[in-house]
């Protein structure tokens, strides 16, 4: 079954507003690598180094505003956006159009009215850490990256679709994490009951002879 898409909703840091000609480009971090997030729905996440990377080499990545899809503010297919990794996070550069939603997006980054930046994403690849049951870390190794959306929302909200969806995303884990450690238990049974059976073999090989 397909994930549904998760959003992180981060404070714009080291924000970036520049003038180029006609040009008006905004720009910084859309997220962060080994960070931890706030908490979420019973656990924290970071992001490895990496994560956007094969994404980036696939896909158009698109930047909205504020996830609104009727307000498209640039991409990286028409290379309107840049969305790159480097040894910091996500950065992402948009070139606002003159349309509206550029036009209100540069006049309220400028203000400051807008401090934040979300990413959309799917999860290709996780990993859990439960070795402390009240600090879970869900850490997102590789993930589908498909939008950068300035936003005026600068925490971690979550549309209810998709915290259900992580919350799924959690449990199945954990149901995941309980079959293995069963099927675990099951193999160290039969593998202990196998020795014990060639201890009872050998102990009457050694009385018929």
């Amino acid at each position: 079954m397909e994930q549904e898409m998760e959003r992180r909703i981060l404070p714009i840091q080291e924000m970036e507003i520049r003038k180029i000609e006609d040009k008006s480009i905004i720009g910084g971090y859309a997220a962060k690598f080994e960070q931890l997030s706030e908490p979420l729905w019973g656990f924290r996440e970071k992001i490895r180094p990496g994560a956007f990377a094969k994404s980036l080499s696939e896909r158009n990545v698109i930047a909205f505003w504020n996830h609104n899809t009727d307000m498209v503010l640039g991409n990286t297919e028409s290379n309107t956006a840049k969305v790159w990794e480097d040894e910091i996070g996500l950065r992402f550069e948009v070139e606002l159009p003159d349309t509206t939603a550029g036009r209100d997006a540069m006049t309220l980054v400028q203000r400051g009215d807008v401090k934040g930046v979300s990413f959309g994403f799917r999860t290709r690849v996780d990993e859990w850490d439960e070795s402390d049951k009240n600090n879970v870390i869900r850490t997102l190794v590789d993930v589908m990256l498909y939008e950068v959306s300035p936003t005026a929302m600068p925490a971690y909200p979550q549309t209810n679709v998709a915290a259900r969806s992580i919350q799924d995303i959690y449990e199945e884990h954990k149901k995941d994490v309980e079959e293995s450690r069963k099927r675990q238990c099951e193999t160290r049974d039969r593998a202990a009951k196998i020795r014990q059976n060639q201890i009872i073999i050998a102990g009457l090989e050694v009385k018929q002879l």
